[in-house]
């Protein structure tokens, strides 16, 4: 029986260590929470997954260079209460949309209010 309750408890404190790291995931220290930028361009590929939803986006800086954004959402649950569906970005769209962007400086955010897909605003439904 001793034996027993010590495997458990090795078990257990194993699970809640391997777990940890999963609550790493979900930080923000990445994203710049004070910073709003708009992307303009054309989606090239719309991720419909867990555990994000994502959109890839080729956008033009002030340059005329074409940067690869990344751009994640939620999961599809999460997002499906807003009125998300599957088919909500095609290859070819053109879209604006306000991004929460990292900290490097690299094309990669994540959605934050305005999304304008082919000229139209896409309102999501109230929680």
């Amino acid at each position: 029986m001793r034996n027993k309750l010590g495997t458990v408890s090795f078990l257990a404190v194993s699970f809640v260590a391997a777990a940890l790291p999963l609550f790493a995931h979900h930080g923000n220290a990445s994203y710049d929470t004070e910073k709003t930028v708009t992307v303009k361009g054309v989606v090239t590929d719309y991720i419909w997954a867990n555990p994000h939803v994502f959109l890839k986006v080729d956008a033009k800086d002030d340059s005329g260079n074409t940067l690869h954004w990344m751009i994640e959402a939620q999961n599809i649950i999460a997002q499906s209460e807003l009125g998300w569906t599957n088919v909500m970005f095609k290859p070819g769209d053109q879209v604006v949309i306000d991004v929460t962007p990292v900290r490097n400086g690299r094309p990669i955010g994540r959605f934050r209010g305005r999304i304008v897909i082919n000229g139209q605003e896409f309102k999501p439904l109230p929680r």
